[in-house]
Protein backbone atom coordinates (compact mmCIF):
# COMPACT_ATOMS: atom_id res chain seq x y z
CA UNK A 1 0.00 0.00 0.00
CA UNK A 2 1.39 3.38 -1.00
CA UNK A 3 0.32 7.00 -1.30
CA UNK A 4 0.52 8.95 -4.55
CA UNK A 5 -0.04 12.55 -5.55
CA UNK A 6 0.35 14.64 -8.71
CA UNK A 7 -0.24 18.36 -9.27
CA UNK A 8 -0.39 20.65 -12.31
CA UNK A 9 -0.35 24.24 -11.10
CA UNK A 10 0.51 27.77 -12.15
CA UNK A 11 3.13 28.22 -9.43
CA UNK A 12 5.79 25.94 -7.88
CA UNK A 13 4.28 22.69 -6.59
CA UNK A 14 7.17 21.39 -4.46
CA UNK A 15 5.78 22.52 -1.10
CA UNK A 16 2.26 21.45 -2.02
CA UNK A 17 3.39 17.92 -2.91
CA UNK A 18 5.39 17.74 0.32
CA UNK A 19 2.35 18.80 2.34
CA UNK A 20 0.14 16.28 0.54
CA UNK A 21 2.61 13.48 1.24
CA UNK A 22 2.61 14.32 4.95
CA UNK A 23 -1.14 13.68 5.15
CA UNK A 24 -0.71 10.47 3.13
CA UNK A 25 2.17 9.29 5.33
CA UNK A 26 -0.12 6.68 6.94
CA UNK A 27 -0.14 4.86 3.59
CA UNK A 28 3.62 4.25 3.60
CA UNK A 29 6.47 4.97 5.99
CA UNK A 30 9.29 3.15 4.24
CA UNK A 31 10.39 5.71 1.62
CA UNK A 32 9.33 8.98 0.04
CA UNK A 33 10.05 10.80 -3.22
CA UNK A 34 9.15 13.86 -5.28
CA UNK A 35 9.88 14.61 -8.95
CA UNK A 36 9.18 17.93 -10.68
CA UNK A 37 10.10 19.45 -14.02
CA UNK A 38 10.79 22.96 -15.22
CA UNK A 39 11.84 24.14 -18.69
CA UNK A 40 12.46 20.56 -19.82
CA UNK A 41 14.68 19.72 -16.84
CA UNK A 42 13.80 17.10 -14.21
CA UNK A 43 14.41 17.46 -10.49
CA UNK A 44 14.21 14.54 -8.07
CA UNK A 45 14.65 13.72 -4.43
CA UNK A 46 13.83 10.29 -3.01
CA UNK A 47 15.13 8.21 -0.14
CA UNK A 48 14.08 5.73 2.50
CA UNK A 49 12.48 7.29 5.55
CA UNK A 50 9.57 9.50 6.54
CA UNK A 51 8.64 12.57 4.48
CA UNK A 52 9.93 14.95 7.13
CA UNK A 53 13.33 13.18 7.12
CA UNK A 54 13.76 12.73 3.38
CA UNK A 55 13.18 16.39 2.43
CA UNK A 56 15.22 19.20 3.93
CA UNK A 57 15.18 22.86 2.92
CA UNK A 58 18.06 22.48 0.47
CA UNK A 59 16.23 19.63 -1.30
CA UNK A 60 12.98 21.56 -1.53
CA UNK A 61 14.67 24.59 -3.09
CA UNK A 62 15.98 22.40 -5.91
CA UNK A 63 12.58 20.89 -6.74
CA UNK A 64 11.57 23.52 -9.29
CA UNK A 65 8.52 23.54 -11.51
CA UNK A 66 4.75 23.85 -11.68
CA UNK A 67 4.20 20.14 -12.42
CA UNK A 68 5.22 17.26 -10.18
CA UNK A 69 4.40 13.92 -8.59
CA UNK A 70 5.09 12.43 -5.17
CA UNK A 71 5.05 9.02 -3.54
CA UNK A 72 5.23 7.43 -0.10
CA UNK A 73 6.13 3.76 -0.17
CA UNK A 74 4.99 0.78 1.77
CA UNK A 75 6.98 -2.21 0.45
CA UNK A 76 5.11 -5.29 -0.76
CA UNK A 77 6.33 -8.45 -2.47
CA UNK A 78 9.91 -8.20 -3.65
CA UNK A 79 10.06 -4.45 -3.01
CA UNK A 80 11.97 -3.47 0.09
CA UNK A 81 15.32 -1.95 -0.91
CA UNK A 82 16.39 1.68 -1.07
CA UNK A 83 16.81 1.43 -4.84
CA UNK A 84 13.07 0.89 -5.20
CA UNK A 85 11.98 4.19 -3.69
CA UNK A 86 9.64 6.00 -6.08
CA UNK A 87 8.98 7.81 -8.37
CA UNK A 88 10.74 5.78 -11.07
CA UNK A 89 12.03 7.38 -14.27
CA UNK A 90 12.90 6.37 -17.83
CA UNK A 91 14.33 8.87 -20.32
CA UNK A 92 12.72 7.45 -23.45
CA UNK A 93 10.34 8.39 -24.90
CA UNK A 94 10.04 12.02 -23.78
CA UNK A 95 11.04 11.28 -20.19
CA UNK A 96 8.46 9.52 -18.02
CA UNK A 97 8.21 9.52 -14.21
CA UNK A 98 5.82 7.18 -12.38
CA UNK A 99 4.42 6.65 -8.90
CA UNK A 100 2.34 3.54 -8.32
CA UNK A 101 0.02 2.25 -5.59
CA UNK A 102 -0.97 -1.39 -5.86
CA UNK A 103 0.43 -4.64 -7.18
CA UNK A 104 0.53 -6.22 -10.63
CA UNK A 105 -0.37 -9.89 -10.69
CA UNK A 106 1.52 -10.76 -13.90
CA UNK A 107 4.83 -9.05 -13.12
CA UNK A 108 7.02 -12.06 -13.88
CA UNK A 109 5.54 -12.59 -17.34
CA UNK A 110 5.70 -8.88 -18.15
CA UNK A 111 9.34 -8.63 -17.07
CA UNK A 112 10.30 -11.52 -19.31
CA UNK A 113 8.53 -10.03 -22.35
CA UNK A 114 9.96 -6.55 -21.67
CA UNK A 115 13.48 -7.94 -21.67
CA UNK A 116 13.10 -10.31 -24.60
CA UNK A 117 10.78 -8.46 -26.97
CA UNK A 118 10.67 -4.80 -25.90
CA UNK A 119 14.45 -4.81 -25.30
CA UNK A 120 14.11 -2.85 -22.09
CA UNK A 121 16.38 -3.14 -19.06
CA UNK A 122 14.97 -3.46 -15.53
CA UNK A 123 17.07 -2.27 -12.60
CA UNK A 124 14.92 -3.64 -9.80
CA UNK A 125 12.42 -6.37 -9.02
CA UNK A 126 9.64 -3.80 -8.46
CA UNK A 127 6.40 -4.25 -10.37
CA UNK A 128 6.20 -0.45 -10.53
CA UNK A 129 9.30 -0.33 -12.70
CA UNK A 130 7.77 -3.03 -14.89
CA UNK A 131 4.60 -0.95 -15.27
CA UNK A 132 6.64 2.15 -16.15
CA UNK A 133 8.53 0.27 -18.85
CA UNK A 134 5.35 -1.18 -20.34
CA UNK A 135 3.98 2.37 -20.61
CA UNK A 136 7.25 3.64 -22.09
CA UNK A 137 7.30 0.82 -24.62
CA UNK A 138 3.77 1.60 -25.78
CA UNK A 139 4.38 5.37 -25.89
CA UNK A 140 7.51 4.84 -27.99
CA UNK A 141 5.24 3.72 -30.85
CA UNK A 142 3.97 7.31 -31.19
CA UNK A 143 7.23 8.44 -32.88
CA UNK A 144 6.47 12.15 -32.96
CA UNK A 145 8.30 14.93 -31.09
CA UNK A 146 5.20 15.58 -29.04
CA UNK A 147 2.39 13.19 -28.17
CA UNK A 148 -1.20 14.38 -28.18
CA UNK A 149 -3.72 13.43 -25.52
CA UNK A 150 -5.18 10.97 -28.02
CA UNK A 151 -1.73 9.41 -28.52
CA UNK A 152 -1.28 9.02 -24.79
CA UNK A 153 -4.69 7.44 -24.33
CA UNK A 154 -4.06 5.07 -27.22
CA UNK A 155 -0.77 3.96 -25.68
CA UNK A 156 -2.45 3.50 -22.34
CA UNK A 157 -5.17 1.34 -23.89
CA UNK A 158 -2.38 -0.99 -25.00
CA UNK A 159 -0.94 -0.93 -21.47
CA UNK A 160 -4.29 -2.05 -20.08
CA UNK A 161 -4.30 -4.99 -22.49
CA UNK A 162 -0.94 -6.12 -21.09
CA UNK A 163 -1.10 -5.58 -17.33
CA UNK A 164 -3.27 -7.19 -14.67
CA UNK A 165 -3.81 -6.53 -10.99
CA UNK A 166 -4.74 -3.61 -8.79
CA UNK A 167 -3.18 -0.23 -9.46
CA UNK A 168 -3.59 3.51 -9.22
CA UNK A 169 -0.88 5.51 -10.98
CA UNK A 170 0.34 9.08 -11.37
CA UNK A 171 2.71 9.69 -14.28
CA UNK A 172 4.55 12.82 -15.34
CA UNK A 173 5.51 13.02 -19.00
CA UNK A 174 8.20 15.64 -19.48
CA UNK A 175 7.04 18.53 -21.66
CA UNK A 176 3.49 17.18 -21.74
CA UNK A 177 1.81 17.06 -18.34
CA UNK A 178 0.32 14.75 -15.72
CA UNK A 179 -1.33 11.39 -16.42
CA UNK A 180 -3.33 9.39 -13.89
CA UNK A 181 -5.06 6.04 -14.36
CA UNK A 182 -6.73 3.30 -12.36
CA UNK A 183 -7.16 -0.47 -12.77
CA UNK A 184 -10.33 -1.76 -14.49
CA UNK A 185 -11.78 -3.01 -11.19
CA UNK A 186 -11.04 0.21 -9.29
CA UNK A 187 -9.34 -1.80 -6.54
CA UNK A 188 -6.92 0.95 -5.56
CA UNK A 189 -8.24 4.49 -4.98
CA UNK A 190 -7.52 7.63 -7.03
CA UNK A 191 -9.34 10.96 -6.71
CA UNK A 192 -9.31 14.10 -8.86
CA UNK A 193 -9.39 17.61 -7.41
CA UNK A 194 -9.60 21.11 -8.89
CA UNK A 195 -8.67 24.55 -7.60
CA UNK A 196 -9.23 27.90 -9.28
CA UNK A 197 -6.39 30.42 -9.42
CA UNK A 198 -5.93 33.83 -11.05
CA UNK A 199 -4.07 32.14 -13.91
CA UNK A 200 -6.70 29.45 -14.45
CA UNK A 201 -7.65 26.03 -13.04
CA UNK A 202 -5.15 23.80 -11.25
CA UNK A 203 -5.60 20.04 -10.91
CA UNK A 204 -4.50 17.41 -8.45
CA UNK A 205 -4.60 13.61 -8.32
CA UNK A 206 -4.20 11.77 -5.02
CA UNK A 207 -4.86 8.48 -3.25
CA UNK A 208 -7.29 10.07 -0.79
CA UNK A 209 -9.47 13.18 -0.72
CA UNK A 210 -7.85 14.37 2.52
CA UNK A 211 -4.79 15.42 0.49
CA UNK A 212 -7.02 17.62 -1.66
CA UNK A 213 -8.73 19.16 1.36
CA UNK A 214 -5.59 20.40 3.04
CA UNK A 215 -4.40 22.17 -0.13
CA UNK A 216 -7.72 23.82 -0.90
CA UNK A 217 -8.63 21.62 -3.87
CA UNK A 218 -12.26 20.66 -4.35
CA UNK A 219 -12.97 16.97 -4.83
CA UNK A 220 -14.31 16.75 -8.38
CA UNK A 221 -14.76 12.98 -8.53
CA UNK A 222 -13.01 9.63 -8.37
CA UNK A 223 -11.08 8.48 -11.40
CA UNK A 224 -13.24 5.69 -12.81
CA UNK A 225 -12.04 2.10 -13.14
CA UNK A 226 -10.15 1.72 -16.42
CA UNK A 227 -10.17 5.50 -16.96
CA UNK A 228 -7.21 7.80 -17.68
CA UNK A 229 -7.05 11.50 -16.84
CA UNK A 230 -4.48 13.73 -18.55
CA UNK A 231 -3.78 17.35 -17.58
CA UNK A 232 -1.41 19.18 -19.88
CA UNK A 233 1.12 21.81 -18.77
CA UNK A 234 -1.40 24.59 -19.35
CA UNK A 235 -4.03 23.06 -17.07
CA UNK A 236 -6.29 21.60 -19.76
CA UNK A 237 -8.05 18.43 -18.63
CA UNK A 238 -8.68 15.40 -20.87
CA UNK A 239 -10.16 12.07 -19.85
CA UNK A 240 -10.95 8.82 -21.61
CA UNK A 241 -12.08 5.32 -20.77
CA UNK A 242 -9.03 3.34 -21.88
CA UNK A 243 -10.16 -0.10 -20.75
CA UNK A 244 -13.63 -1.59 -20.44
CA UNK A 245 -14.66 -1.13 -16.82
CA UNK A 246 -15.05 -4.44 -15.04
CA UNK A 247 -17.35 -4.73 -12.03
CA UNK A 248 -16.27 -1.89 -9.73
CA UNK A 249 -14.83 -3.58 -6.65
CA UNK A 250 -12.72 -1.27 -4.47
CA UNK A 251 -10.60 -2.83 -1.74
CA UNK A 252 -12.68 -3.02 1.42
CA UNK A 253 -9.57 -2.96 3.64
CA UNK A 254 -9.14 0.70 2.70
CA UNK A 255 -12.24 1.47 4.76
CA UNK A 256 -11.30 -0.91 7.57
CA UNK A 257 -7.76 0.30 8.19
CA UNK A 258 -5.68 2.07 5.58
CA UNK A 259 -7.56 5.24 4.68
CA UNK A 260 -7.85 8.22 7.00
CA UNK A 261 -11.30 8.64 8.55
CA UNK A 262 -11.62 12.14 7.07
CA UNK A 263 -11.25 10.81 3.52
CA UNK A 264 -13.94 10.03 1.00
CA UNK A 265 -13.25 7.47 -1.73
CA UNK A 266 -15.66 6.20 -4.38
CA UNK A 267 -18.16 8.58 -2.75
CA UNK A 268 -18.03 6.59 0.49
CA UNK A 269 -17.13 8.38 3.72
CA UNK A 270 -14.52 6.34 5.59
CA UNK A 271 -15.74 7.80 8.90
CA UNK A 272 -19.35 6.85 8.29
CA UNK A 273 -18.37 3.36 7.13
CA UNK A 274 -16.49 2.85 10.41
CA UNK A 275 -19.46 4.12 12.40
CA UNK A 276 -21.63 1.51 10.71
CA UNK A 277 -18.97 -1.16 11.40
CA UNK A 278 -19.34 -0.36 15.08
CA UNK A 279 -23.14 -0.49 14.91
CA UNK A 280 -23.16 -3.90 13.24
CA UNK A 281 -20.43 -5.29 15.50
CA UNK A 282 -22.48 -4.25 18.54
CA UNK A 283 -25.53 -5.96 17.07
CA UNK A 284 -23.55 -9.17 16.70
CA UNK A 285 -22.22 -8.99 20.26
CA UNK A 286 -25.77 -8.58 21.58
CA UNK A 287 -26.94 -11.46 19.37
CA UNK A 288 -24.26 -14.01 20.24
CA UNK A 289 -23.55 -12.84 23.82
CA UNK A 290 -26.73 -11.33 25.24
CA UNK A 291 -25.66 -11.91 28.87
CA UNK A 292 -22.22 -10.30 28.51
CA UNK A 293 -20.45 -8.96 31.59
CA UNK A 294 -18.46 -6.18 29.85
CA UNK A 295 -17.66 -3.26 32.16
CA UNK A 296 -15.88 -0.98 29.71
CA UNK A 297 -15.09 -0.70 25.98
CA UNK A 298 -11.58 0.47 25.14
CA UNK A 299 -10.32 1.10 21.58
CA UNK A 300 -6.87 0.26 20.33
CA UNK A 301 -5.86 3.60 18.82
CA UNK A 302 -6.32 5.01 16.30
CA UNK A 303 -8.41 3.42 13.54
CA UNK A 304 -10.74 1.50 15.87
CA UNK A 305 -11.97 4.51 17.87
CA UNK A 306 -14.93 5.28 15.60
CA UNK A 307 -16.29 1.74 15.77
CA UNK A 308 -15.58 1.42 19.51
CA UNK A 309 -17.67 4.49 20.37
CA UNK A 310 -20.66 2.94 18.61
CA UNK A 311 -20.14 -0.45 20.25
CA UNK A 312 -20.09 1.09 23.72
CA UNK A 313 -23.15 3.24 23.07
CA UNK A 314 -25.25 0.41 21.69
CA UNK A 315 -24.18 -2.04 24.40
CA UNK A 316 -24.93 0.56 27.06
CA UNK A 317 -21.49 0.32 28.72
CA UNK A 318 -18.78 2.87 29.40
CA UNK A 319 -16.37 3.97 26.67
CA UNK A 320 -12.90 4.83 27.91
CA UNK A 321 -9.51 5.65 26.46
CA UNK A 322 -7.14 3.17 28.05
CA UNK A 323 -4.09 3.46 25.83
CA UNK A 324 -1.84 6.44 25.24
CA UNK A 325 -0.14 6.31 21.87
CA UNK A 326 3.34 7.55 21.10
CA UNK A 327 2.67 9.34 17.82
CA UNK A 328 6.31 9.24 16.80
CA UNK A 329 6.19 5.47 16.29
CA UNK A 330 4.99 4.16 12.94
CA UNK A 331 2.00 1.92 12.25
CA UNK A 332 2.96 -1.57 13.40
CA UNK A 333 0.98 -3.42 10.74
CA UNK A 334 3.05 -1.90 7.93
CA UNK A 335 6.46 -2.28 9.55
CA UNK A 336 8.70 -4.48 7.41
CA UNK A 337 9.73 -7.25 9.81
CA UNK A 338 8.11 -9.35 12.53
CA UNK A 339 10.85 -8.59 15.06
CA UNK A 340 10.49 -4.86 14.43
CA UNK A 341 6.72 -5.15 14.87
CA UNK A 342 7.19 -6.98 18.19
CA UNK A 343 9.62 -4.41 19.54
CA UNK A 344 7.46 -1.45 18.51
CA UNK A 345 4.22 -2.32 20.34
CA UNK A 346 5.35 -1.51 23.88
CA UNK A 347 7.15 1.62 22.76
CA UNK A 348 4.05 2.65 20.82
CA UNK A 349 1.36 2.14 23.49
CA UNK A 350 1.23 2.77 27.22
CA UNK A 351 -1.74 1.95 29.44
CA UNK A 352 -3.81 4.07 31.82
CA UNK A 353 -4.06 1.32 34.42
CA UNK A 354 -7.01 2.74 36.37
CA UNK A 355 -9.22 2.10 33.31
CA UNK A 356 -8.31 -1.61 33.44
CA UNK A 357 -7.88 -2.46 37.13
CA UNK A 358 -10.46 -5.00 38.29
CA UNK A 359 -12.65 -4.65 35.19
CA UNK A 360 -13.90 -6.89 32.42
CA UNK A 361 -12.57 -5.05 29.40
CA UNK A 362 -13.69 -5.30 25.78
CA UNK A 363 -10.86 -4.20 23.49
CA UNK A 364 -11.89 -3.12 19.99
CA UNK A 365 -9.51 -3.21 17.05
CA UNK A 366 -10.08 -2.63 13.34
CA UNK A 367 -8.72 -6.06 12.40
CA UNK A 368 -6.40 -8.88 13.44
CA UNK A 369 -3.75 -9.86 10.90
CA UNK A 370 -0.72 -11.62 12.33
CA UNK A 371 -1.99 -11.47 15.90
CA UNK A 372 1.36 -10.30 17.28
CA UNK A 373 0.15 -6.81 18.17
CA UNK A 374 -3.15 -8.10 19.56
CA UNK A 375 -1.41 -10.58 21.86
CA UNK A 376 0.92 -7.95 23.26
CA UNK A 377 -1.90 -5.47 23.82
CA UNK A 378 -3.88 -8.11 25.71
CA UNK A 379 -0.79 -8.74 27.85
CA UNK A 380 -0.60 -5.00 28.57
CA UNK A 381 -4.26 -5.00 29.65
CA UNK A 382 -3.72 -7.92 32.02
CA UNK A 383 -0.58 -6.34 33.48
CA UNK A 384 -2.67 -3.22 34.14
CA UNK A 385 -5.00 -5.30 36.30
CA UNK A 386 -7.89 -6.24 34.00
CA UNK A 387 -9.98 -9.10 35.45
CA UNK A 388 -10.99 -10.41 32.03
CA UNK A 389 -9.91 -9.25 28.57
CA UNK A 390 -12.32 -9.70 25.67
CA UNK A 391 -11.44 -8.77 22.11
CA UNK A 392 -13.62 -7.73 19.17
CA UNK A 393 -12.55 -7.04 15.59
CA UNK A 394 -14.45 -4.63 13.33
CA UNK A 395 -13.38 -6.85 10.42
CA UNK A 396 -13.76 -10.59 9.77
CA UNK A 397 -10.86 -13.05 10.19
CA UNK A 398 -7.99 -12.35 7.77
CA UNK A 399 -7.27 -15.78 6.31
CA UNK A 400 -5.92 -15.12 2.82
CA UNK A 401 -3.22 -13.14 1.06
CA UNK A 402 -4.03 -9.76 -0.39
CA UNK A 403 -2.42 -9.74 -3.84
CA UNK A 404 -3.39 -6.21 -4.89
CA UNK A 405 -0.92 -4.15 -2.90
CA UNK A 406 -1.34 -4.94 0.81
CA UNK A 407 1.44 -7.02 2.35
CA UNK A 408 -0.64 -9.79 3.91
CA UNK A 409 1.26 -13.07 3.78
CA UNK A 410 -0.51 -16.40 3.71
CA UNK A 411 -0.85 -19.32 6.15
CA UNK A 412 2.30 -19.19 8.27
CA UNK A 413 1.99 -15.51 9.25
CA UNK A 414 -1.80 -15.07 9.49
CA UNK A 415 -3.08 -15.94 12.93
CA UNK A 416 -6.59 -16.88 11.71
CA UNK A 417 -5.44 -19.14 8.88
CA UNK A 418 -6.91 -22.63 9.40
CA UNK A 419 -8.03 -21.72 12.93
CA UNK A 420 -11.43 -21.41 14.54
CA UNK A 421 -12.35 -18.22 16.38
CA UNK A 422 -11.79 -20.06 19.67
CA UNK A 423 -8.30 -21.12 18.57
CA UNK A 424 -7.44 -17.56 17.56
CA UNK A 425 -8.67 -16.31 20.94
CA UNK A 426 -6.38 -18.79 22.68
CA UNK A 427 -3.48 -17.81 20.41
CA UNK A 428 -3.72 -14.11 21.27
CA UNK A 429 -4.63 -14.72 24.91
CA UNK A 430 -8.18 -13.31 24.89
CA UNK A 431 -10.90 -14.63 27.20
CA UNK A 432 -13.38 -14.22 24.35
CA UNK A 433 -13.07 -13.12 20.71
CA UNK A 434 -15.79 -11.81 18.41
CA UNK A 435 -15.25 -11.04 14.74
CA UNK A 436 -17.43 -8.92 12.46
CA UNK A 437 -19.31 -11.00 9.88
CA UNK A 438 -18.22 -10.40 6.28
CA UNK A 439 -21.76 -9.63 5.12
CA UNK A 440 -22.03 -7.00 7.84
CA UNK A 441 -18.69 -5.44 6.89
CA UNK A 442 -19.84 -5.12 3.29
CA UNK A 443 -23.14 -3.68 4.48
CA UNK A 444 -21.28 -1.12 6.59
CA UNK A 445 -19.30 0.13 3.62
CA UNK A 446 -22.15 0.27 1.12
CA UNK A 447 -23.75 3.63 0.44
CA UNK A 448 -26.59 4.33 -1.94
CA UNK A 449 -24.81 7.30 -3.58
CA UNK A 450 -21.60 5.39 -4.32
CA UNK A 451 -22.97 3.02 -6.98
CA UNK A 452 -20.74 0.32 -5.47
CA UNK A 453 -22.43 -3.05 -5.17
CA UNK A 454 -19.44 -5.25 -4.36
CA UNK A 455 -15.95 -4.94 -2.85
CA UNK A 456 -12.69 -6.79 -3.16
CA UNK A 457 -12.82 -8.86 0.04
CA UNK A 458 -10.10 -11.33 -0.95
CA UNK A 459 -8.14 -11.22 2.31
CA UNK A 460 -11.30 -12.35 4.13
CA UNK A 461 -13.01 -14.53 1.52
CA UNK A 462 -10.18 -15.82 -0.68
CA UNK A 463 -12.12 -14.70 -3.76
CA UNK A 464 -9.93 -12.64 -6.13
CA UNK A 465 -11.83 -10.26 -8.39
CA UNK A 466 -9.29 -10.28 -11.25
CA UNK A 467 -9.85 -14.01 -11.78
CA UNK A 468 -6.20 -14.81 -12.48
CA UNK A 469 -4.93 -15.90 -9.06
CA UNK A 470 -3.84 -19.54 -8.89
CA UNK A 471 -2.50 -21.64 -5.99
CA UNK A 472 0.92 -21.56 -7.66
CA UNK A 473 0.86 -17.76 -7.73
CA UNK A 474 -0.11 -17.60 -4.06
CA UNK A 475 2.69 -20.00 -3.14
CA UNK A 476 5.24 -17.89 -5.02
CA UNK A 477 3.91 -14.75 -3.37
CA UNK A 478 4.15 -16.32 0.07
CA UNK A 479 7.78 -17.25 -0.57
CA UNK A 480 8.55 -13.67 -1.64
CA UNK A 481 6.68 -12.00 1.23
CA UNK A 482 7.89 -13.98 4.22
CA UNK A 483 9.94 -12.05 6.75
CA UNK A 484 12.79 -14.51 6.18
CA UNK A 485 12.81 -13.80 2.44
CA UNK A 486 12.78 -10.04 3.04
CA UNK A 487 15.68 -10.30 5.49
CA UNK A 488 17.65 -12.32 2.94
CA UNK A 489 17.05 -9.70 0.24
CA UNK A 490 18.20 -6.92 2.55
CA UNK A 491 21.42 -8.83 3.25
CA UNK A 492 21.98 -9.60 -0.45
CA UNK A 493 20.60 -6.67 -2.49
CA UNK A 494 20.04 -7.09 -6.20
CA UNK A 495 23.20 -6.78 -8.25
CA UNK A 496 21.16 -5.03 -10.92
CA UNK A 497 20.38 -2.04 -8.72
CA UNK A 498 22.11 1.21 -9.71
CA UNK A 499 24.77 2.02 -7.15
CA UNK A 500 24.34 5.33 -5.36
CA UNK A 501 27.38 7.63 -5.71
Amino acid sequence: MCGIVGIVGHSPVNQQIYDALTVLQHRGQDAAGIMTYHDGELFMRKKTGLVRDVFQENHMLKLKGNVGIGHVRYPTAGCDSASEAQPFFVNSPYGICLGHNGNLTNTAELAEVLTREDLRHLNTTSDSEVLLNVLASELSRVRTPRASAADIFSALSAVYRRVRGGFAVVTMIVGHGLLGFRDPHGIRPLVLGKRESAQGPEYMLASESVALDMLGFTLERDVNPGEAVFIDEHGRLYSQQCAPAAKHTPCIFEYVYFARPDSKMDNISVHKARLRMGDLLAEKIKRVWPDHDIDVVIPIPDTSRTAAVQVAQLLGVKYREGFVKNRYIGRTFIMPGQEQRKKSVRSKLNVIDLEFRGKNVLLIDDSIVRGTTSAQIIDLAREAGARRVYFASAAPPVRHANVYGIDMPTASELVASNKTDEEVAKSIGADKLIYQDLDDLVRACLHHDSHIEQFDTSCFSGEYVTGDITPAYLKRLEDERSDQAKAKRRQSPSLKAIRAV
